[in-house]
C-alpha cells in the first residue's frame, strides 16, 4: 500500500488510499522547467502502478501553486529553446496524460500565483480548489510564445474555447473569484483552509465508487472526440460493465436500507 517518492522537484507521499503529489521547489516558485517535466512523467508512470490507488491531491508546497516556466533559466539557453522545448515538452505531455488519465479522482489545490502551464496542469483535475489570494495568469503571449501543457485542451474545456482563447491571448490575470466564475476553479476558500479542504475532498472521493469515477472520467475525456453514436453505445455498455460491480450492488442496497455505502473501488 506505500507509495513514497521524492524527485528534485516532487515530493509524493501516501495518506491510506490517496497519494498526496506535491510540488517541492517553493524558494523557486515550483517552476515548470526540465527536472520539473522529467521528475512528472516519473511521478505519473509511478501513480499507475501504486497497488490500492483510489485519489490523488496535488498540491505545492510554499506561497505559489506554480510561476510556470522559468525565464531566469531560458536566458542562457535562449538560442537552443527549440531544441530544449521539444525535449522538455516530451516528458511533461507524456506526464500529463497520464496524471490526468489517472481511473482515480484527482483534486487540485492551488494557492498565490498559478501562471501559465501551471494553469494547465490544474485544469486537468478532476476538481480544483483554490485559496481566495489565488491569481490565475496566462504570460505566454506576453513573452511571443504559444501556450503548451495541454492549455488549449484542459482550459477549452473548462472554459469554452472562446473565452480559453482570450484568457490566453490577451495574457490575462484572473483572482481566484474571477477564476471560479470562468471555470477554471470549482470553489474558492480562505487560504488559511485551503489545504486542509482540499485533503478532506480528496480523502472523500478516494472512499468513494472509484471504478465508477475512473468510467466517468474516461467517457468525459472522449466526449467531443468520438461520433455520438459510438459515444452513446460506449455510455451504455460502460454502464452496464459498472453496474454489475460490487460499489454499484453496495450503493443500491445502501440507499435501500437508507445507510451510507461502503464502497471498495471495485
Amino acid at each position: 500500500m506505500s507509495l513514497e517518492l521524492t524527485t528534485d522537484s516532487i515530493r509524493v507521499e501516501r495518506d491510506g488510499a490517496l497519494a498526496v503529489v506535491n510540488l517541492a521547489q517553493p524558494a523557486r516558485g515550483n517552476p515548470i522547467d526540465g527536472v520539473f517535466t522529467r521528475d512528472l512523467r516519473q511521478v505519473a508512470s509511478a501513480l499507475w502502478d501504486a497497488p490500492g490507488l483510489r485519489g490523488v491531491l496535488l498540491r505545492a508546497d510554499g506561497a505559489n501553486f506554480s510561476v510556470g516556466g522559468d525565464l531566469k533559466a531560458f536566458g542562457p539557453v535562449v538560442d537552443r529553446l527549440g531544441p530544449l522545448v521539444r525535449e522538455w515538452t516530451a516528458d511533461l505531455h507524456m506526464g500529463l496524460q497520464r496524471l490526468w488519465a489517472l481511473p482515480v479522482p484527482v483534486v487540485g489545490a492551488a494557492q498565490g500565483f498559478v501562471m501559465g502551464g501551471g494553469v494547465a496542469v490544474l485544469a486537468g483535475c478532476d476538481v480544483v480548489l483554490a485559496g481566495e489570494g489565488a491569481k490565475f495568469g496566462s504570460a505566454f503571449a506576453h513573452l511571443g510564445f504559444s501556450c503548451d501543457s495541454g492549455s488549449s485542451v484542459t482550459l477549452t474545456a473548462r472554459m469554452g474555447a472562446a473565452r480559453a482563447r482570450r484568457f490566453v491571448m490577451l495574457g490575462e490575470m484572473l483572482g481566484a473569484a474571477e477564476a471560479q466564475s470562468a471555470g477554471l476553479a470549482d470553489r474558492v476558500l480562505p487560504d488559511a483552509q485551503l489545504q486542509d479542504e482540499a485533503l478532506k475532498l480528496a480523502r472523500q472521493l478516494a472512499a468513494g465508487p472509484t471504478l465508477a469515477y475512473g468510467e466517468i472520467k474516461r467517457l468525459f475525456l472522449k466526449a467531443g472526440g468520438a461520433p455520438l453514436q459510438a459515444q452513446l453505445e460506449d455510455e451504455a455498455l460502460t454502464l452496464a460493465r459498472v453496474a454489475a460491480s460490487e460499489d454499484a450492488q453496495e450503493g443500491i442496497r445502501a440507499m435501500l436500507a437508507k445507510r451510507k455505502p461502503q464502497f471498495k473501488g471495485a
